[in-house]
């Protein structure tokens, strides 16, 4: 039941790298060479760890042996019989890191972050949720040293937002937002509500890890690119250039629209940013949605409601119904105080990619850059 996945691949890989190591031009892409080395120092300390992992098995096994063995001498089984629980514990500590190891990482965690936050159903409740969980992830930013850069945002008339896009950037900032996306449901009487009853709105939240132009290539052929006087609140603030873009992805119909910048080419630029995150997430929806139906053909439905979170403010409640979280401390929360939360989603992703390890066929992750 503790076996570890075959190791065959993985030795397969590292002594592919070794050999490219040998290569007298190895070097000559710096990039490159660091990436590889990289690769070969984890997939090195992943075979030493699996061989480490066996031999310990086979002393928990002579360790058993000789406490159960009436012949042998009665200092030896108790020695053995002494060693045998740390024999145990260090030999499931190195399972624990081969398995970790072995979960190939996604290559998109370290990337920036294009956020878009939308009103859903609720109207002007929804419109001004939507801008509290805008203020939420801007101080989940600040509080982890990240940089925001507005893309693009349309107002309600009660100072919400219809609409926000926004870049963040910093260290890891995907693998740490990634799971946010999906459907927040919020629960609370709206200050416009004069009898005081609850009102259920939502918002959808959307997390896009920032696209290269290696990720994503765009044909300029295939964009519409429509340029419009950006509306303005009045007086000086009013743009009276036609700065405002609205990009559009013949191919797909995807349509951006950015006015923040009175740069016609900036506005164009940040278009172009969104635009092709977008693309890049809609491609690995699409791989993972392949996954997922082979995945349900052999185990059967297991999806979960589109609705990922729900913020029940007359109980001071917020529960996460993806992994059946619940936490009493919904105002802190609203502050930027998410790690906790953040860090059981984590768990639970790695609790799960380990299922799915110990009973697939599994092939290590190959270093991929635009010279491949």
């Amino acid at each position: 039941m503790d076996e570890l996945p075959e190791l065959a691949p993985f030795q397969h890989r590292l002594d592919e790298l070794g050999a490219q190591m040998a290569e007298p031009t190895f070097y000559g892409n710096p990039r490159r060479a660091a990436d590889v080395t990289r690769e070969h120092q984890k997939l090195t300390e992943l075979v030493g760890n699996h061989h480490a992992h066996e031999r310990l098995g086979r002393e928990v096994i002579e360790a058993e042996e000789m406490g159960r063995d009436p012949a042998a001498d009665a200092e030896l089984r108790e020695l053995a019989t002494v060693e045998l629980p740390d024999l145990r514990r260090r030999r499931e500590e190195l399972r624990q890191a081969v398995l970790l190891a072995m979960i190939p990482p996604d290559p998109t965690d370290s990337r920036n972050t294009v956020m878009e936050i939308r009103a859903g159903t609720g109207g002007d409740e929804a419109s001004l949720f939507a801008a509290e969980l805008f203020r939420l992830y801007s101080k989940y930013s600040d509080s982890r040293g990240w940089k925001i850069q507005p893309m693009s945002s349309s107002t309600s008339e009660r100072g919400g937002f219809k609409e926000v896009i926004f870049l963040i950037t910093g260290s890891d900032v995907y693998k740490q937002l990634k799971f946010e996306s999906g459907v927040h449901r919020v629960q609370r009487v709206p200050v416009t509500e004069a009898n005081g009853r609850i009102h259920t709105s939502t918002v959808t939240v959307a997390v896009l890890p920032e696209a290269e132009e290696v990720d994503v290539e765009i044909d300029p052929q295939d964009l519409e690119i429509t340029v419009t006087r950006a509306s303005g609140p009045g007086g000086q603030g009013v743009n009276t250039t036609d700065s405002a873009v609205q990009m559009m992805h013949k191919p797909t119909g995807l349509t951006v629209y950015c006015a923040d910048e009175r740069s016609q080419l900036k506005n164009k630029a940040k278009a172009l940013t969104v635009l092709r995150s977008r693309l890049l997430k809609r491609r690995e929806d699409e791989e993972k949605a392949k996954y997922a139906a082979a995945r349900r053909s052999q185990i059967g439905s297991g999806d979960r409601s589109e609705r990922i979170r729900t913020y029940n403010f007359p109980q001071n409640r917020l529960t996460d119904h993806r992994i059946g979280l619940t936490l009493y401390s919904l105002p802190q929360v609203m502050e930027g105080n998410v790690s906790g939360i953040i860090a059981a989603l984590q768990k639970a992703d790695y609790e799960e990619k380990l299922a799915a390890l110990t009973g697939h066929d599994f092939t290590p992750a190959r270093v991929t850059t635009e010279d491949d």
